[in-house]
């Protein structure tokens, strides 16, 4: 069969879906990776793809670049010729699966990873969002979530007719790769890996790092992700750069090699707003570190407040930097302990062989000639 994966960046493709991916081409699948081109696109013609180098605009609504997505996926897809389409984040989400039902039959499988920014608004770009919802997702076939109250929520706004739904562990965790690994020395060490976004709590971070330090503490304070320069919700460059000059934080760029990172640091943190299910806590539990991160939808499926780490309120500077003090005045023992409850956690309920199992049981059965096929080409604009 032909397999095609869609989402809003190569790197993307290659950091989260990686094992979908080898797991697809042993069995003999063909597998299309369609996204914009980055650094990471010849990785994943290495790996075996065809890629499909796709123009996007991740963010905001401009009705007439999206317009032209919409016509350069049809493009494609009636290029690529794919058996299955699987589709991740919002805009391949929308636009991905109304070119797939313009161009033929094939199966479309959609992932909602998490509501992100447009679900914690209350905004014109919300209603928006679910009308655009409402109208695409009715043709998809299956709709997978990462976790009930994302599908909850998603399903009171939207209510799509037509999908099955269901619910996996994210992307997954692969174990084997973080694995307890420890090259912590001197200052006690905070990390947070996340994109540099308001809404993943990165400005929290910084001002509870403020707070630690004016008390004196020998704590560092780690950041690790990506700048996003046109993400409507992007903290600056300059703003990060004066923040790593005043020594509040500690900022490290981007990596392929995040367990490195990880083996430095005592604790993982992430103070988001809302998560489908965060990669880094899953990363940082199967390293054997103790967790702190809001207690919201995604986050608080990972930390059990006390048991795999501590929980903190929402967008609270007091309340995430009183976790962290916490955290330091704990004993080695007990965060050692929190650190093994959180490894065993995400072996057993998150780890990326369940979710590729789940992908390739729905692949097989939308593919079956005998599976119904209930959705026509001519309604897709209808």
């Amino acid at each position: 069969m032909r397999i095609a994966i869609v989402i809003n960046s190569s790197w993307n493709v290659y950091n989260f879906r990686k094992n979908l991916i080898k797991a697809l081409l042993e069995r003999g699948d063909e597998v299309i990776a369609i996204a914009p081109k980055d650094e990471y696109s010849k990785k994943l013609v290495a790996m075996g793809c065809e890629f499909y180098p796709v123009p996007m605009n991740t963010t905001g609504v401009n009705p007439i670049r999206d317009l032209l997505l919409l016509f350069r996926l049809i493009r494609i897809y009636k290029k690529v010729k794919a058996d299955v389409f699987l589709h991740y984040t919002i805009k391949p989400g929308i636009y991905g699966t109304l070119a797939a039902k313009f161009v033929g039959h094939a199966a479309v499988i959609n992932n909602v990873s998490g509501l992100g920014t447009v679900f914690i608004q209350d905004n014109w770009v919300l209603s928006v969002a679910v009308q655009l919802y409402k109208h695409s997702f009715k043709f998809a076939d299956h709709i997978f979530f990462q976790n009930p109250d994302d599908k909850k929520l998603f399903l009171s706004l939207v209510n799509p007719e037509g999908p099955s739904t269901s619910v996996i562990p994210g992307s997954g965790i692969d174990h084997h790769r973080f694995f307890p690994k420890f090259n912590t020395n001197g200052h006690f060490t905070f990390l947070m890996v996340a994109r540099i976004l308001v809404e993943k709590g990165v400005k929290e971070y910084v001002e509870a790092a403020r707070i630690l330090k004016g008390k004196g503490l020998n704590v560092k304070f780690l950041l690790l992700g990506q700048i996003e320069k046109k993400h409507l919700r992007a903290i600056s460059a300059a703003t990060v750069q004066q923040w790593h000059d005043e020594k509040v934080i500690e900022y490290v760029g981007v990596t392929d090699k995040v367990e490195d990172w990880i083996a430095r640091a005592h604790v993982v943190v992430l103070p988001s707003y809302r998560e489908g299910l965060p990669k880094t806590l899953l990363e940082g539990a199967a390293m054997s570190r103790p967790l702190i991160a809001s207690d919201v939808p995604g986050c608080n499926a990972v930390v059990h407040d006390g048991v795999t780490g501590l929980l903190c309120k929402e967008r609270d500077v007091d309340s995430l930097a009183d976790a962290m003090q916490r955290m330091m005045f704990f004993t080695d023992d007990e965060r050692s302990a929190m650190g093994e409850n959180a490894r065993q956690h995400v072996i057993t309920h998150f780890d990326d062989s369940f979710v590729v199992d789940e992908y390739l049981e729905k692949i097989n059965y939308y593919t079956s000639s005998e599976t119904p096929k209930t959705h026509q080409l001519k309604e897709v604009f209808g």
